[in-house]
């Protein structure tokens, strides 16, 4: 029998994500792979493969690879301490620099977001669709010294432009329990920009009141990519409506906050791409932060009761805001 012809190649990106308890040696192997990322004390601290990073967060139960695919084999490599991967749609990109938790974040987070700027205009990849960001200490300070406060500040400056509403791209800031002396950051970007989406319960992030700071945070709330054959990117989501927080006196109800807001960007999405599936299933990944790690188990009952048969990661992370005990993030296809 002949053999039959290799596939043609995608003219669209594609991602896949998916949770994955194989060992790390075995996941790399896949040069679909366009990153892995390990969680916690647990997870290797480092690789020679530039596609591999370790987060800082402690994971509760159990300790699976957070793996992105593509469609079609990529290359990878390290340039100017930015560890990188692409196939011809996307990129992964990784940095860190020196944070020492009470020291400088707003001159931290300037340095990273001028070198993440000069990496995306350089490149063929010039379109952040979605960023992580990870810090020591997030909340601590008063007023406008607090240290998230401070790095929507050193954000702001290293790009160095206001970025109209189209430019923003989905993102997540979460705070190491235990310092780590770094600010670690990584993003997924693209050839072609997507469609950032808000939130009508919610205010959007770039015009949040001076109550929260002298820069307003720089993100949208999802990110709908320009291919279908790629999931909604959710931005961390916690409860807040409008601009404020809500049920600091509750988690469950925070919790239930945090879905109806989730079930918000999934309608948004839903407008335009009515293939977007209506309610979280076996489809969506999500990652779940929890500030009080005695809270870690109660967050785990409510995911089994609320999302049964959602993969999730559960970590211990702290949200940006003192009062706000969970935040939820992910992919939705």
């Amino acid at each position: 029998m002949p053999s039959l012809p290799e596939p043609l190649p995608h003219a669209a990106a594609t991602l896949a994500v998916d949770y994955r308890h194989d060992p790390l040696e075995a996941v790399l192997a896949d040069r679909r792979l366009l990153a892995v990322f390990g969680f916690g004390d647990q997870a290797p601290a480092t690789h020679a493969d530039p596609r591999y990073l370790r987060v800082n967060l402690p994971v509760h139960g159990g300790a699976p690879f957070e793996c992105w695919r593509v469609q079609d084999e990529v290359r990878d490599g390290r340039s100017d301490d930015i560890a990188w991967s692409e196939d011809g749609h996307l990129q992964f990109g990784a940095l860190d620099v020196a944070d020492a938790g009470d020291g400088d974040i707003e001159q931290a987070a300037e340095q990273a977001y001028a070198r993440l700027q000069a990496w995306l205009a350089a490149g063929d990849y010039p379109h952040p669709l979605r960023i992580w960001n990870y810090l020591d200490a997030i909340t601590a300070g008063e007023g406008d010294e607090e240290r998230y406060r401070r790095f929507c500040v050193g954000r702001a400056r290293g790009i160095g432009r206001v970025l109209g509403p189209a430019e923003l791209p989905a993102a997540t800031a979460i705070g190491h329990p235990q310092a780590t002396g770094r600010l670690q950051l990584y993003w997924l970007a693209a050839k072609t920009p997507g469609s950032p989406l808000e939130n009508p319960r919610q205010v959007q992030a770039w015009r949040y009141p001076r109550q929260y700071g002298p820069q307003a945070p720089g993100f949208a709330r999802a990110m709908l990519p320009a291919s279908a054959a790629m999931p909604l990117l959710v931005s961390g989501t916690a409860a807040v409506v409008g601009h404020a927080s809500l049920h600091g006196d509750s988690l469950e109800a925070q919790f239930e906050e945090v879905l109806a807001n989730l079930g918000s960007l999934v309608e948004r999405a839903r407008a335009i791409r009515p293939d977007v599936p209506d309610r979280p299933g076996n489809g969506t990944r999500l990652k779940v932060y929890v500030r009080d790690a005695d809270a870690l188990p109660a967050v785990d009952a409510l995911l089994r009761q609320r999302l049964p048969g959602v993969p999730t990661l559960l970590l211990h992370g702290h949200v940006c805001r003192r009062e706000l005990a969970v935040e939820i993030d992910g992919v939705h296809a």
